[in-house]
């Protein structure tokens, strides 16, 4: 009984704790470069802007 409350807190940090630090980084990585291509780049279509060409055909 008690053993499976003790695993039970530690998968509840180790949730809490990842989400915390994913935030953060990603937080970080969004200040410093962005995360989003500009808007008309991706209005666009990332294909043609990155390789001057299209995946599909319509």
């Amino acid at each position: 009984g008690t053993q499976v409350w003790i695993q039970l807190q530690g998968v509840l940090v180790t949730v809490v704790w990842s989400g915390i630090a994913a935030f953060i980084a990603f937080k970080m990585a969004d200040l410093m470069v962005g995360l989003r291509v500009p808007e008309d780049e991706e209005r666009e279509g990332l294909d043609t802007n990155a390789h001057g060409e299209r995946a599909y055909t319509n």
